[in-house]
């Protein structure tokens, strides 16, 4: 049995003009999903993931939207030519680590939320891996 656990990914002010995007899928089949432009304010994408049901200490979530293997699980936030934005001069990633959220968590019927900054130390889009990763926390309604 599985169960889903709602999760909101807030980008803030990320550089405008730019085109951010959930990753659905892997390889050169993916597919952007809840595609925003900025505006330079803040970006929301909400989303729902699977966790495999067990007695694992730590959840094992899965689904299309979840990448890497188990125990390190992320999702994407593609970003300009990544998601779909053919006209863009930025072809980046952002990996959000899916760690540090316990069983306990998502019990909680609020789901979780992530705060994480739009724009990197050379002003463009923010890449890579969050850093610093300040964690999922409860979503405040």
């Amino acid at each position: 049995m599985q169960i889903e656990v709602m999760f909101r990914l807030i980008l803030e002010n990320p550089p405008k003009g730019v085109d951010f995007a959930l990753q659905k899928g892997r390889g050169s089949a993916y597919e952007t999903i809840q595609k925003q432009r900025s505006a330079g304010k803040n970006l929301e994408f909400e989303f729902a993931l699977a966790i495999k049901a067990g007695d694992k200490a730590a959840p094992e979530f899965t689904g299309p939207l979840v990448h890497g293997p188990p125990g390190k699980r992320f999702v994407y936030l593609d970003i300009g030519t990544y998601a779909g934005q053919t006209d863009s001069c930025w072809s980046r990633r952002l990996k959000v680590p899916l760690s540090g959220i316990s069983r306990a968590m998502l019990e909680a019927p609020v789901g979780l939320e992530i705060r994480i900054p739009g724009a990197g130390k050379d002003g463009g889009p923010n890449c890579g891996t969050v850093k610093p990763f300040t964690g999922w926390k409860l979503r405040h309604k």
